[in-house]
């Protein structure tokens, strides 16, 4: 029996273990038998090594135990590590001793190394299996780079990390797009955004806060960029004096987030054959009005009362990366009120109310998050809540916070898995999250 305890990574593997004795475990990817000599694939979470094995001088039960395991079999081997015949600078294993720990069934229901591509349905039917690939791997390794980086930033300019409600009694959006739940003898809802809380810490004088969390959305949408539950990051800061002061801290988490992409994960992106470019501060600023009035120069329908679609964002997007030198992002500004007018909390401009200060950052041309200045004077909140038919006795929780001292802040949220989809350019969200939840699925 081969023992766990001394498992080395078969990335750790150098100069200095060639000669010595050591212990890989991981799943068999595949076995070829060439009569006096094998090869046998095995891959651990770090990387893949070929265990070779001259026959003649590998014990029978060793040898017997990886080249009758099926695939994707998981075994612990105990070998002399040489270096490699395959290619240069290279390792490979030449056991003494290897032990099966659990067998896979046949056939595989997904091929893990196999060429032919399966539909992404049965990928995710058999999402265990999907993620063995070090590809699908590497994009979960970059977005823990990009998401620890995003801290970092918050961290170095004093907010502090938060965690709100997620059954909530109230939407910060309405009730068209809450999920419904019993919560004892009353209904709650799954939380949609942690808006109406974070601002309430702004209240509570925390000035710089932030989260990271699930959040979920009931709309019927079957989309390549929507999910019904996904990872929200949100902030709120204090004393700003408008909502360009969001923008500036916006544009430098995500600046900070891609430089440490492109500095951290060179393998893991050429694993997806991507490559991350680090944007220019400041990211260009266009006005909502002025993106109008180019979409209708070049034809296409679009108004100031109405907010424009997919394929118009793709069509701005162009635009900007001509006028800004190939930018990826930029800011959409200035919306007009009754475009955001459902977002009850947007502050609008004092010697223009028909404008708001409420911003998109749009990336590759799709919209990555929304945010602004909110409205801090309780007066004029209440108004905006009539204007949207909402009843203020139902967010007086909420309200209370504005009776007793606010002051001016913003904030914005934006989904993770829309930043690394758009980061990566993933042909669809699913591949950024790990277990996707959308209209059709809720397994596994």
């Amino acid at each position: 029996m081969v023992s766990l305890q001394h498992r080395r990574r078969v990335a750790s593997l150098a100069e200095g273990d060639e000669g010595k004795d050591v212990v890989i475990a991981g799943w068999i990817e595949n076995q070829n038998d060439k009569g006096g000599i094998a090869f046998v694939r095995l891959r651990d979470a770090s990387g893949s090594i070929q265990v070779t094995i001259p026959k003649k001088k590998v014990p029978p039960e060793a040898t017997a135990a990886l080249l009758e395991a099926p695939r994707e079999s998981v075994a612990v081997i105990e070998g002399t590590v040489q270096k490699s015949r395959e290619k240069a600078g290279g390792f490979e294993v030449i056991p003494k001793a290897a032990e099966v720990l659990t067998r896979a069934e046949v056939p595989l229901p997904l091929g893990v190394v196999d060429k032919v591509d399966a539909a992404l349905g049965t990928r995710l039917d058999n999402r265990f299996l999907d993620l063995r690939k070090p590809e699908l791997r590497a994009i979960f390794k970059i977005r823990m780079v990009a998401t620890d980086a995003i801290r970092q930033y918050l961290f170095r300019n004093h907010f502090i990390e938060i965690q709100t409600p997620k059954v909530v009694g109230a939407g910060a959006e309405g009730g068209a797009t809450l999920f419904r739940v019993d919560y004892f003898d009353r209904e709650g809802y799954l939380a949609q955004s942690p808006q109406l809380y974070k601002q309430m810490m702004m209240a509570a004088g925390f000035e710089r806060v932030f989260e990271i969390a699930p959040a979920f959305r009931a709309e019927a949408s079957d989309t390549v960029r929507h999910l019904s539950e996904f990872s929200s990051f949100d902030i709120e800061m204090s004393f700003i004096e408008s909502s360009e002061d969001v923008m500036a801290m916006l544009e430098g988490i995500v600046h900070a987030a891609l430089e440490a992409v492109a500095r951290e994960c060179k393998a893991d992106l050429e694993r997806v054959g991507k490559t991350v470019r680090v944007p220019a501060l400041p990211f260009p600023r266009l006005p909502y009005a002025e993106a109008v009035e180019w979409l209708k120069a070049n034809g296409v329908h679009a108004s100031m009362e109405v907010e424009y679609g997919t394929e118009e964002e793709k069509q701005v997007a162009k635009m900007v990366a001509e006028k800004h030198g190939g930018a990826e992002l930029y800011f959409l500004t200035e919306f007009p009120t009754v475009i955001k007018r459902a977002t009850f909390y947007a502050k609008r401009q004092d010697a223009n109310p028909a404008l708001t200060g409420y911003f998109d950052l749009e990336f590759k041309g799709q919209e990555l998050t929304s945010g602004g200045q909110r409205e801090h004077r309780i007066e004029r909140l209440l108004a905006q809540m009539k204007e949207n038919n909402l009843d203020p006795k139902q967010f007086e929780f909420y309200l209370k916070a504005f009776r007793y001292g606010v002051p001016p802040h913003g904030g914005f949220g934006f989904g993770i898995e829309r930043f690394v989809q758009s980061m990566l350019d993933l042909p669809n969200i699913r591949e950024a999250v790990l277990f996707p939840r959308d209209r059709y699925r809720l397994v596994p």
